[in-house]
C-alpha cells in the first residue's frame, strides 16, 4: 500500500459498495482502516459474485487492506467497544466512515458527547434520509431513459453501480477535507453525503440540467453513438467489436487517415452542409461518416484494427467481456503497475489493484489482502483498546467478539 496517509485511523461501519469503497480507497493509501462487523459477517458479507465455496469475491475486493473485527452489535458490551473504538483519543483517531443510519447508539450527538472533534462521515441514499441504493437512484437521474438502442423507449439501467462509487470516492475526498480543517482549527464535525445528491451534482455538472431546463427537451437512447460528437462502435473481420471516439481534431484527423476516409470528406461536407472540423457538425453527420468507416473496419481481424489504430494515434477501445479483459488486455495484467498478483485468503491467487494514484516520490507498495472477517479481533482489542488478555478471552467467552473465520 502507498504510505501517504499513515498514521491516520478510521473506523468503518458500512455494507454494500459506497462505504466500504471510501475506507478502501484510504487504506491503500496507507491509512489504517477498522472495519467492524455483527458477528458472523454483515448485509454484503456474502453477496455476489462469489467464489464455487460461496465466499463473497465482492466482499474481498471492497476491504483490501483493511482490518477486521467481529462484535456482536446488538449486546451493550459491543455497542460500547465500537463506541471506543470511534471516539478514541489521539490526533489521528476519532474518524468514523459509515453509512448506517445515524441514530440510535450510532447517533452524532451520542458519540460527539464523547470526543466533540470527532469527524463522522454518513453516506445516505436521499437528502432527506430516506432509504435510496444505486439502482433506484440511476432511474432517477435521467440517464437510464438516455440508455439503451437507438428508438428504443424502453430505459436501460448501466450494470456498473456508478452513483456508489461516485459517492464512495466523495466520501474519501470528505473524509480527508475534514481532518485537514481539524487540523488546523480543531473542530470536528458531522457530514451527510447522498447518492442521490452525487448522481444529481452530476447530471448538473454534466450540463443535461440545465439543457432540460432551457430547452425542455429530453435526451433520446442514440445506442453506443457519443452525443455530441464522433463515436461509434464497429464490426471486425472477426466478429468483435471496437469503439471508435474522435472529440478532438486530432483524435478526428488521426481516425480518418487510419480508415483512409479523407478523401471522402468534402463530399460528406458538401451534401450535409457541415464541417468536419467542428465536433457538433461530426455528430450531425455521424451516420454518412460511419458509412465510409465500417467497410474498412469490417475487412480486418481486431488485431490488425489494433495495430493500425495505434499506429496512428486513434483513440479507441476493444468491447470485451470480462474473461477476455483478464485473458487478453495487457493494461489488465502485472505489465501494468497498478496490478500484482496476491494470496487472497478464502479465495486463492488473484490479481489485485493498487490504489490508481501513483506519486512521483512514494512507492505504491504492494496490494493488500481483504482480512479474513474478525482477523485483527484480538489485535485491535488488546493493541487499540488496550484491553488484557484475560479481558479480550473473558469477550470471546460470553460471545461479544469473534475471531477469523477458517
Amino acid at each position: 500500500m502507498t504510505p501517504v496517509l499513515e498514521g491516520l485511523r478510521i473506523i468503518e461501519g458500512s455494507a454494500f459498495v459506497a462505504a466500504p469503497l471510501g475506507g478502501m480507497t484510504l487504506a491503500q493509501l496507507g491509512a489504517e482502516v477498522i472495519r467492524f462487523d455483527a458477528i458472523g459477517g454483515g448485509l454484503d458479507y456474502q453477496r455476489w459474485p462469489v467464489t464455487k465455496e460461496g465466499v463473497s469475491l465482492f466482499w474481498a475486493g471492497l476491504n483490501k487492506g483493511k482490518k477486521s473485527i467481529q462484535i456482536d452489535l446488538r449486546s451493550d458490551e459491543g455497542r460500547e467497544i465500537v463506541t471506543r473504538l470511534i471516539t478514541e483519543p489521539g490526533p489521528d483517531n476519532g474518524i468514523f466512515l459509515s453509512n448506517f443510519p445515524e441514530t440510535g447508539w450510532l447517533a452524532d450527538s451520542n458519540l460527539r458527547s464523547l470526543r466533540e472533534d470527532l469527524i463522522y462521515i454518513n453516506i445516505i441514499g436521499n437528502p432527506d434520509e430516506s432509504t435510496a441504493v444505486d439502482y433506484t437512484v440511476n432511474p432517477s437521474s435521467g440517464f437510464a431513459m438516455a440508455t439503451g438502442p437507438t428508438g428504443s423507449s424502453m430505459p436501460t439501467n448501466h450494470v456498473l453501480p456508478a452513483w456508489d462509487t461516485a459517492t464512495g470516492l466523495t466520501a474519501a475526498v470528505g473524509l480527508l477535507a475534514a481532518e485537514r480543517h481539524r487540523t488546523r482549527t480543531g473542530i470536528g464535525q458531522l457530514s451527510k453525503i447522498s447518492l442521490t445528491d452525487v448522481a444529481f451534482a452530476m447530471v448538473a455538472n454534466l450540463g443535461y440540467m440545465a439543457q432540460a431546463q432551457l430547452t425542455n427537451r429530453d435526451r433520446v437512447p442514440v445506442g453506443n453513438d457519443l452525443y455530441g460528437a464522433f463515436g461509434r462502435d464497429f464490426a471486425t473481420k472477426d466478429e468483435r467489436r471496437v469503439m471508435v471516439v474522435a472529440i478532438s481534431r486530432r483524435q478526428w484527423k488521426s481516425l480518418a487517415e487510419a480508415t483512409n476516409i479523407i478523401d471522402h470528406l468534402p463530399a460528406i461536407e458538401n451534401a450535409l452542409g457541415v464541417d468536419l472540423s467542428k465536433e457538433g457538425d461530426r455528430w450531425d453527420a455521424r451516420d454518412a461518416i460511419a458509412s465510409f468507416i465500417t467497410p474498412f473496419i469490417q475487412s480486418h481481424t481486431l488485431e490488425e484494427i489494433g495495430a493500425i489504430f495505434d499506429a496512428k494515434g486513434v483513440c479507441w477501445g476493444p468491447y470485451q467481456t470480462f474473461v477476455q479483459l483478464v485473458n487478453e488486455d495487457r493494461r489488465c495484467s502485472e505489465e501494468n503497475p497498478m496490478f500484482a498478483t496476491i494470496d487472497q485468503p478464502g479465495v486463492g491467487r488473484v490479481l489485485a489493484p493498487r490504489s490508481p494514484l501513483s506519486f512521483s516520490e512514494i512507492d505504491r507498495g504492494d496490494p493488500a489482502p481483504a482480512p479474513l472477517l474478525g482477523q485483527h479481533t484480538d489485535e485491535i482489542l488488546m493493541e487499540v483498546l488496550g484491553m488484557t488478555s484475560p479481558e479480550v478471552g473473558k469477550l470471546h467467552d460470553n460471545g461479544i467478539v469473534a475471531a477469523a473465520i477458517k
